[in-house]
């Protein structure tokens, strides 16, 4: 049990060691910032634990963090069964994000991608779509990908290990929507 924990507490501890990684998540929070004020919205996606990660943070900026403050609009492209399922079965599981994308995104929107792999199909057509758009994408991911090369900022957690790789997104996203929601407050 300590082996696992301890493993987690370095994959985060290797990330509070980086200072590029730390200007990264300072470049998320600014950008998903001003996005909000200037009345634009975020749409997460991911897949699996990801996505359960995109309905939480989504959550987390539509409610509230730590502090009481007007809702922030933010969407999970995740959370609708019968626009997931009708879009693969129509189209193919590969534009399940794009399409949502097309339909919901508006110039100046960010898109948040989670991929530990960083290559996730849905997530990287999802991101060209949106950067045709002209909305702000971002890309949280594992050491490597895709993604990385395609999103506007990229955040790659320096773990292989799937689990901890969504351990750092959810404590980066948490230190995201905290920062956040102070120019709200």
């Amino acid at each position: 049990m300590k082996q696992i924990l301890e493993a987690s507490l370095e994959t985060l501890s290797a990330i509070v060691r980086d200072e590029v990684l730390l200007r990264r998540i300072q470049d998320i929070v600014d950008c998903v910032r001003e996005a909000l004020k200037r009345g634009n919205k975020i749409l997460l996606c991911g897949n699996g634990g990801s996505a359960a990660e995109a309905q939480h943070i989504a959550a987390e900026f539509v409610g509230r963090f730590r502090k009481e403050r007007k809702g922030l609009p933010a969407i999970s492209l995740t959370t609708d069964t019968s626009i997931l399922t009708a879009l693969a079965n129509d189209y193919s599981f590969e534009k399940i994000f794009a399409r949502q994308v097309e339909a919901l995104g508006a110039p100046g929107d960010v898109l948040i991608t989670l991929s530990t792999s960083g290559n996730s199909p849905n997530c990287l057509l999802a991101c060209e779509i949106a950067t045709k758009k002209k909305m702000k994408t971002i890309a949280l991911t594992g050491a490597g990908g895709k993604l990385k090369e395609i999103a506007d900022i990229s955040f790659c957690v320096p773990s292989q290990t799937t689990a901890h790789i969504q351990e750092a997104h959810l404590t980066v996203l948490h230190a995201v929507c905290e920062l956040v929601e102070k120019a709200f407050s």
